[in-house]
């Protein structure tokens, strides 16, 4: 449906800031419409064609690339079904951004909220069997957190027992609070891992804060993109509308 117009691939390209070659892989991608040729074999492009590199443009910048070349071609093929289907699915995955960073804030005001376990004096160290007890779970348990990759504990010499210091201590402490609230194992991991890189549940606690932040940015750029498509639906049916095409 190339209509309005005639513009050159080096206009087109020039007005995005990207190369002709870019603009005659995107038409072959789908990523813009169908071109028609003239008859000495060039190819023709038009207005309609602007509007889709500039709704591409938008749309990587709210969906990223990947998804944008999946939809545009939907769209350009005829299949807008499946255009919007990706789009739900991009929506739908910061929704579970959003849900993951709520859990780890919450899981993290648990674990600001209790008090830290000590190490029995004078060792500064504690093996299994004491660990589980200051925490309140079984020796099993500890060992398959440690099966998990939850709990780090060093080994003895010689014996060869399971020994905690104070830092492994407060992480059995943090996987024993959180699996009482009922907190995924995934969510755990994330707790611990950072916890061990900053040392500080209050650090953490801003980070994710921070991350929730960026993630209310970038939930507006996608929806900003998502309505640039929309408009260009929107015109597309009209354009169809008249000239009487199907």
């Amino acid at each position: 449906m190339a209509t309005g117009e005639r513009l050159r691939a080096i206009d087109l390209a020039a007005g995005a800031g990207i190369s002709v070659q870019q603009v005659r892989n995107y038409v072959d991608l789908g990523v813009l419409p169908p071109v028609s040729r003239t008859d000495s074999g060039y190819r023709i492009f038009t207005t309609e064609h602007a509007r889709a590199l500039v709704v591409a443009r938008r749309m990587a910048d709210g969906h990223g690339w990947a998804r944008t070349r999946e939809v545009m071609a939907a769209v350009h093929r005829g299949d807008v079904p499946a255009a919007l289907a990706l789009l739900d699915g991009g929506h739908a995955e910061l929704d579970r951004e959003r849900a993951d960073i709520r859990r780890a804030l919450g899981a993290f005001e648990t674990v600001v909220g209790a008090p830290a376990a000590s190490v029995p004096e004078p060792r500064r160290a504690a093996r299994i069997g004491e660990v589980a007890a200051l925490v309140g779970v079984r020796t099993s348990q500890l060992r398959l957190w440690e099966d998990r990759g939850l709990l780090r504990p060093t080994r003895s010499p010689g014996a060869g027992y399971r020994v905690y210091d104070e830092a492994e201590l407060r992480a059995a402490q943090v996987v024993a609070l959180l699996r009482r609230g009922a907190y995924p194992f995934e969510i755990i991991t994330a707790v611990l891992d950072e916890l061990r890189t900053t040392g500080s549940p209050q650090r953490v606690r801003a980070e994710l804060a921070r991350r929730e932040q960026e993630l209310h940015r970038r939930s507006l750029r996608r929806l900003r993109a998502s309505a640039a498509l929309y408009d260009y639906l929107r015109e597309r049916e009209r354009e169809r509308e008249r000239l009487g095409t199907p």
